[in-house]
């Protein structure tokens, strides 16, 4: 299908007075019996959504009894789910862990990498430079080779066979409504399998991840642990300051976020029972926050002044080396209806309500 199909804009980013790049995407939201409420651009479209799998991967780590069995906390729940910075709590943590475990770093399938902020780079260049611990995978991987070691399971736990990920594939299946075995599988950056699913397969996901959707008790239990670390840890998701944690600690226990590679973005609204799911078609990551910002007051999640607060807060002004603003980046999806009835309001309240008046269109 051609892009003009496929997707729609979401956001502008304007350089002083000139709108200098669009970005294109992707959004889906979905309840947890897999209805689509809201959908702009194909909702169908197969693609990978990387890292955002991994609160589904920590889930594995839970429902396995491996997080128990080694005393795992909730800070350790939320670093499986984690793309983190490696900033030195991250790094602290997994090198616990590994102790913990009884392995060395070289246990670790992940490769070799630096550590994302420009202070810890320096330290590491001054002492051992890149390692398997500073990869902002490390934490999902510690969790893997936990439940590895937990089953009893071959070290190997790339290996599609390994129990451990077998009971991933279990998981996902449940929560994306098909099975997870005959999705598209490709290679991930880690080195661990890569499953490509629909974006409205990852918005039910998510919806039934944010509720606790699970007839298995020990699943459903699972879930419920690692949205409630995810919330509470949003710094050992992502990193501190992050986007993640901006968005998360200013809803408010509302949401919780996973992002992925390739401008790929989850969110859960419990309270709501909604899945959200965005991608930016670019790759870029740029504009998905406040995406997700407006979206949350699209859908009363937050209150629409509350949301659009928050889009300045995640989507903060463009500065030079300097300091210097430059530009903004301007999120052109759905924006809130004008105090004046126009044709720009009612698409707005249609777009909310489009896919009530023509479910048939929309499953």
């Amino acid at each position: 299908m051609g892009v003009t199909n496929d997707f729609v804009e979401l956001a502008q980013v304007w350089r002083g007075p000139i709108v200098e790049s669009w970005h294109r995407g992707v959004v889906a939201v979905a309840n947890f019996d897999g209805r689509l409420v809201g959908a702009w651009g194909d909702a169908g479209l197969m693609t990978f959504p990387r890292s955002a799998l991994k609160p589904f991967q920590a889930m594995a780590l839970v429902e396995s009894g491996a997080a128990d069995a080694y005393g795992l906390t909730d800070e350790h729940i939320a670093l499986a789910a984690a793309s983190h910075h490696a900033e030195p709590f991250h790094v602290t943590m997994v090198e616990e862990w590994l102790v913990r475990l009884g392995v060395v770093e070289g246990a670790l399938i992940c490769g070799p990498a630096m550590p994302r902020r420009a202070q810890d780079q320096a330290v590491a260049h001054s002492q051992a430079g890149a390692r398997r611990v500073y990869n902002d995978c490390s934490g999902k991987h510690c969790g893997f080779l936990t439940m590895t070691r937990h089953l009893g399971a071959d070290m190997n736990y790339a290996d599609p066979a390994n129990p451990a990920q077998a009971l991933y594939r279990a998981i996902l299946s449940d929560y994306i409504g098909r099975d997870a075995n005959l999705l598209p599988v490709g290679l991930d950056g880690c080195g661990l399998p890569a499953f490509a699913a629909s974006i409205r397969e990852m918005a039910t996901a998510m919806a039934r991840f944010g509720v606790g959707y699970a007839k298995n008790p020990a699943r459903l239990a699972a879930a419920k642990r690692v949205a409630r670390a995810m919330m509470a840890n949003p710094d050992h998701v992502s990193g501190t300051d992050s986007q993640t944690s901006r968005l998360v600690r200013s809803a408010g226990g509302k949401v919780i976020v996973k992002a992925g590679a390739e401008g790929y973005l989850l969110a859960a609204a419990p309270e709501r029972g909604l899945g959200i799911a965005i991608k930016m078609a670019d790759g870029s990551s740029r504009g998905s926050f406040g995406v997700l910002a407006r979206t949350l007051g699209h859908f009363d999640v937050l209150r629409p002044a509350e949301a659009e607060a928050l889009i300045a807060e995640v989507e903060p002004l463009l500065t030079n080396s300097n300091g210097h603003v430059t530009g903004r980046v301007e999120i052109t999806f759905e924006k809130p209806i004008p105090t004046m009835p126009t044709l720009a309001g009612l698409a707005f309240w249609m777009g909310g309500v489009k896919e009530a008046l023509l479910p048939s269109a929309f499953r």
